[in-house]
């Protein structure tokens, strides 16, 4: 008898550790939180709670823990941190991800581990092409994408020549060669700066003057973007030399771009007062939630994240074992995005719309972007048929 008790007990035990080791849903999440490109990071997490809150802070019934890891803008580090969240913390996903070279470090410890990765930003070349995998999805897009969107609208609006710079590193090459692949004028020149520490570029703004190029094609996020605008119209180019963007104004930069942002056009699959009312609800509840702050791209891709991650939760009723089946509900899409509808290639990166956006005042009197057409419809990345996925 006693025996009897030992092992129903036993059993009883090992039956409530496997309820306690599923009990909640565990996500990590790598970003930048620290340095001056840190309010992007901050940015992607306020919307990546926002999702929550919306949420109910479950999935599936079950809690969601969320364990936030800076990856500090270095390679090195957000492939240790992506390490500890997949060996340590064995968490069920992992989401962020804003640079490129960030992200192809990390990715072989995800992918080899089979944990769901989900890009929010980095849309890195190989990820659509030869390193795609069952386990990455994207948010975002690729970047070439967004720039070849520009390049589209530069050939739209008659443009003859450009001049190009950008970074060096992943992402940089990608958006240079985004334009590249669909603008039909003369590239005169293009230029790469040390990336993240240059933020003086009067020798590149230089170079694009004695060109004779007819306007400039930049790439720079975050800080960069605001010293490269600021010097920019400082060397009195805004009235010569038309500047087309990438990822160099958004809501994060705009406040100290000011003025300056004014009648400089970029390109975005995502802008604030697109009207579907999941994005209403999102621009909404972020502004009430964050006083004097509004929600960028940056966040908008990780918002959909969250959703992306619930619609496969839901789906297993919470089992996340299941991988079969979540990757399976993942490619549906099935959930309300903030950018309207949108379907997965077979690559896992989004085949979407990209917009033109431009800078405007608003009814607060305030600076805002706003959707002014659409450039591209239902876009797929070029690298798509270089994926082998089965």
């Amino acid at each position: 008898m006693r025996t009897a008790f030992w092992l129903a007990g036993a059993a009883a035990l090992v039956l409530a550790n496997q309820a306690f080791a599923g009990d909640t849903i565990k996500i990590g999440f790598v970003s930048t939180f620290s340095g001056p490109t840190a309010v992007i990071g901050n940015d992607m997490r306020n919307s990546f709670e926002l999702a929550l809150d919306h949420l109910g802070r479950k999935m599936a019934g079950k809690p969601v823990e969320v364990i936030y890891e800076d990856d500090g803008q270095k390679p090195d580090v957000g492939k240790q941190k992506t390490e500890k969240l997949v060996q340590s913390d064995k968490v069920d996903f992992i989401v962020g991800y804003i640079w490129s070279n960030v992200l192809l470090a990390s990715l072989k410890t995800a992918v080899d581990s089979k944990t769901f990765l989900i890009s929010a930003n980095a849309g890195p070349s190989q990820l659509a092409g030869e390193l795609c995998s069952p386990y990455v999805f994207s948010t975002s897009w690729q970047n070439d994408q967004t720039p070849q969107a520009v390049g589209t609208y530069m050939n739209q609006k008659g443009v003859k020549s450009v001049f190009l710079i950008g970074p060096n590193y992943a992402a940089g090459k990608d958006m240079l060669a985004g334009v590249k692949s669909t603008f039909k004028g003369q590239v005169v020149g293009e230029e790469y700066t040390v990336w993240p520490s240059q933020l003086d570029f009067s020798a590149e703004l230089s170079k694009a003057r004695a060109s004779g190029a007819e306007s400039i094609f930049v790439f720079y996020p975050g800080a960069a973007g605001v010293q490269f605008l600021n010097q920019y119209a400082q060397a009195g180019l805004k009235s010569t030399m038309p500047l087309y963007t990438a990822f160099t104004i958004d809501e994060l930069s705009l406040p100290l771009q000011k003025e300056n942002a004014l009648g400089v056009p970029g390109a975005q699959q995502w802008v604030n007062d697109l009207p579907n009312e999941q994005n209403k609800r999102f621009v909404a509840d972020y502004r009430k939630k964050y006083p004097g702050l509004r929600p960028t791209f940056y966040g908008a891709q990780s918002y959909d994240a969250a959703n992306l991650i619930n619609s496969a939760v839901v789906a297993v009723k919470g089992d996340t074992s299941k991988k079969d089946e979540m990757k399976a509900e993942m490619e549906k899409a099935n959930f309300k995005s903030v950018r309207g509808p949108f379907k997965f290639g077979n690559n896992h990166i989004p085949i979407q719309n990209f917009y033109l956006q431009d800078v405007v005042k608003d009814s607060e009197g305030q600076l805002a972007l706003k959707t002014v057409a659409t450039i591209v419809e239902n876009d797929q990345d070029r690298f798509h048929d270089k994926c082998k996925m089965k």
